[in-house]
């Protein structure tokens, strides 16, 4: 990311997202992290245009953030990766919602390998089908998100801390060393591996639950697909 002289205030949920936008950012960068931030940020400071580039499940950041824009009449970019088209096949599951996805994991394996990161892993910890199966996590290394899954009751031996995304080589080695009965995924596009993550598991010959994005029709949201519609976007924004 290019800051291209613009003064930029980011929030961030995890460490992670900060070390990235300080790194790869000129200009001037202030960045927040945590999303108990956000209201802060919001009210204290004055923008010519906000860019929501956070994954399109995370509806408990861009819900007020939308709120706020409108309210305030401040244009609302959103940033979406483009969608993997998902193959034809018996062992591909998509689903709608957690809840649905945690239902067909349990209906389908003993052993769930979880690829969506912590956000909203207690759906899948605190579903009663799954209790007694075997949970694998596969999370960023963050301290504070690896406390959160220990404090879910995830045993260390099933937490993966890496960054990825990962080739379709070394999903289905990790999927194979773990044993994984089930593949669980968000439909995060080819930039969040989701495309490397089900050709692994279709070789393999395991059932992968995928969850679809939620559909944004909101007709305020302007919504593009590249970083160069979203600097467009920005530069229009500044001019007005």
């Amino acid at each position: 990311m290019v800051s291209k002289g613009y003064e930029i205030l980011s929030l961030n949920p995890v460490n992670h997202g900060e070390r990235l936008i300080t790194e790869n950012s000129s200009g001037d960068v202030l960045v927040y992290e945590g999303k108990d931030a956000l209201t802060r940020l919001l009210e204290t400071n004055r923008f010519k245009a906000v860019v929501d580039a956070s994954q399109p499940f995370f509806e408990k950041i861009s819900g007020p953030v939308k709120y706020f824009c409108r309210n305030n009449i401040i244009p609302y970019i959103r940033f979406v990766r483009a969608e993997v088209e998902l193959p034809d096949s018996p062992f591909l599951f998509p689903v709608y919602s957690w809840e649905e996805a945690a239902e067909k994991a349990a209906e389908l394996g003993n052993t769930i390998f979880l690829t969506t990161g912590s956000y909203n892993l207690e759906q899948f910890a605190s579903y009663p089908q799954i209790t007694g199966k075997r949970l694998v996590v596969r999370i960023l290394p963050d301290q504070r998100v690896i406390e959160k899954v220990r404090a879910l009751g995830i045993l260390p031996r099933d937490i993966i801390a890496m960054q990825g995304p990962f080739s379709r080589e070394m999903n289905k080695a990790t999927f194979r060393m773990y044993g994984a009965s089930v593949i669980v995924t968000k439909e995060s596009g080819r930039a969040g591996g989701t495309d490397s993550k089900i050709s692994a598991a279709l070789k393999l010959k395991i059932p992968v639950v995928v969850i679809k994005r939620p559909r944004m029709e909101d007709e305020q949201i302007i919504s593009v697909h590249t970083y160069d519609e979203v600097l467009e976007r920005v530069s229009e924004a500044i001019r007005k």
